[in-house]
C-alpha cells in the first residue's frame, strides 16, 4: 500500500473515532438521564414559590451547546424549572449572591456561592434545597457543568 493511502486511511479513521467520541459525550447524558418530572409536578412545586426567575438562551457565555430556557421557581424546599436545558454531563445547580452569566464571573464568585444539588434531567427539573440553605440569601440560580467547567445558564430572581 502506498504511503499516502495509509496516511489517508489513518487520518480518516482518527477523524471518525474523534467524531464518535464527541457524539458519545453529547448523547450519554441524554441516554442515562432519569425520567424528567412532568409539567404537573413542576407546577405543583412552583405553587409555593417565593421567587421566580427566567433562564434565557441569550446569556453572555451561553452558546449553541450550552444554554437553558424557561421559568425557574424558588422556595425554601425546592428549585424547579419549567423549561429546557441543553443536554450535558454533570450539571450542578448553584445559588449566587451576585448575578453571573460568564465562566469568568462564576470562577471569581464561586467561593461566595452554594451548591444546591445535581441537575439530572434536561426537560424540567426539581432539585431539593438542603435545610441549611436559605434562597433568600442569594439572588441568582446558576447551572454549571462541573466536569468541563462550562457555564450553561443563569436566572436572577431578586434585586
Amino acid at each position: 500500500m502506498k504511503k499516502t493511502t495509509s496516511l489517508t486511511l489513518l487520518l480518516s479513521h482518527l477523524i471518525a473515532i474523534g467524531f464518535g467520541f464527541a457524539l458519545g459525550i453529547y448523547l450519554l447524558p441524554i441516554i442515562t438521564a432519569p425520567t424528567a418530572p412532568d409539567n404537573a409536578a413542576v407546577a405543583e412545586a412552583a405553587t409555593a414559590r417565593m421567587f421566580v426567575g427566567q433562564f434565557d438562551r441569550e446569556r453572555a457565555d451561553s452558546d449553541a451547546l450550552h444554554w437553558g430556557e424557561g421559568e425557574v421557581s424558588i422556595n425554601t424546599a425546592t428549585i424547579s424549572l419549567a423549561g429546557t436545558l441543553a443536554p450535558g454531563p454533570d450539571y450542578k445547580l448553584y445559588l449566587s449572591p451576585q448575578f453571573v452569566e460568564t465562566e469568568a464571573d462564576f470562577q471569581r464568585l464561586k467561593a461566595s456561592m452554594v451548591r444546591v444539588g445535581d441537575v439530572d434531567t434536561f426537560d424540567n427539573f426539581i432539585v431539593s434545597v438542603p435545610q441549611h440553605i436559605d434562597p433568600a440569601d442569594f439572588n441568582t440560580v446558576i447551572i454549571w457543568c462541573e466536569t468541563f467547567g462550562q457555564f450553561i445558564t443563569s436566572a436572577g430572581y431578586q434585586p
